[in-house]
């Protein structure tokens, strides 16, 4: 009886010939480099499509939404609510809801776009504004504002009583702060009611009223300057609105070394996770 041919064992497939194994092992090396840079590829879309659609953080240098928020506050903004823009484009994605008053909205600043201020909408297109002694009226109504804080006791005018006559806003501007150029534009939206509020556009006032840059000072901040809406603070420093502003690089290290250095003592633990 014939015996079974002996079959060979199965051995490690050899590299082809002219393929030494370091080729192998190179290439190798080639596709785990270009998986890694492909998944770090991918992940800068999802931040960079996160912070364009949906949240951008924000830190806010100054006192002019005090006891709102605090200088120092890093918050995030709720950007779907009124229309992302699309990166390098003037379009945007249609708006959830419009601007409603009361509200904090962070927006571009009219006269220096690249500016990014937060404040609160106190009246919106259609709507007349005035304000006598501090108290702030809408359409003839006077406003609830417990969020509202003053410094001092001091009436000013512009500040505190607004619009300011026809025929005294040529002399506001360097004694108040009045920008020229909301100066020369005023006079085309008082009425013998107040400030008229055009459409497509918004009047903003810090919760500070006393150190508050806003419409009163400066004009109307169009809507499609709104970029979203605060939702909470993730971090909160304590530090001066010099520090927070500083414009030169030593500055700037200085106070990025002193962070680190204070991080634990200065940091607002209890303002962390505050929702607006």
């Amino acid at each position: 009886m014939d015996e079974p041919e002996a079959k060979p064992l199965p051995t490690a497939a050899a590299p082809p010939a002219g393929e030494p194994a370091e080729a192998k092992a190179g290439e190798r090396k080639r596709e785990g480099a270009w998986e890694t840079m492909r998944s770090l590829l991918v992940v800068l879309a999802i931040v960079i499509c996160f912070r364009t659609f949906v949240a951008e953080a924000t830190v806010v240098p100054t006192g002019s939404m005090e006891q709102t928020i605090l200088i120092g506050d890093h918050v995030f903004l709720d950007k779907l609510l009124y229309g992302p823009r699309l990166p390098f484009t003037s379009w945007r994605i249609p708006a959830l809801r419009s601007v409603h008053r009361g509200e904090l909205v962070a927006f571009h600043y009219p006269r220096n776009p690249s500016m990014m201020y937060v404040k609160r909408v106190i009246a919106v297109g259609g709507d007349v504004v005035r304000i006598g002694n501090r108290k702030v009226f809408v359409n003839g109504k006077a406003l609830y504002e417990p969020y509202a804080f003053y410094q001092t006791s001091i009436i000013r005018p512009l500040q505190d009583n607004f619009p300011p006559p026809l025929n005294e806003i040529d002399t506001l501007p360097a004694a108040w702060g009045l920008d020229p150029g909301w100066a020369r534009e005023m006079h085309n939206f008082i009425r013998g009611d107040g400030l008229h509020v055009p459409e497509d556009a918004i009047f903003v006032m810090g919760d500070n009223r006393d150190n508050s840059s806003d419409s009163r000072f400066w004009g109307f901040v169009p809507v499609d300057n709104v970029v979203g809406e605060p939702m909470f603070v993730y971090w909160s420093y304590e530090a001066p609105t010099e520090e927070w502003t500083a414009s030169s690089l030593t500055d700037r290290l200085k106070f990025d070394a002193s962070i680190v250095w204070n991080f634990i003592r200065k940091t607002r633990w209890s303002r962390t996770g505050k929702v607006f």
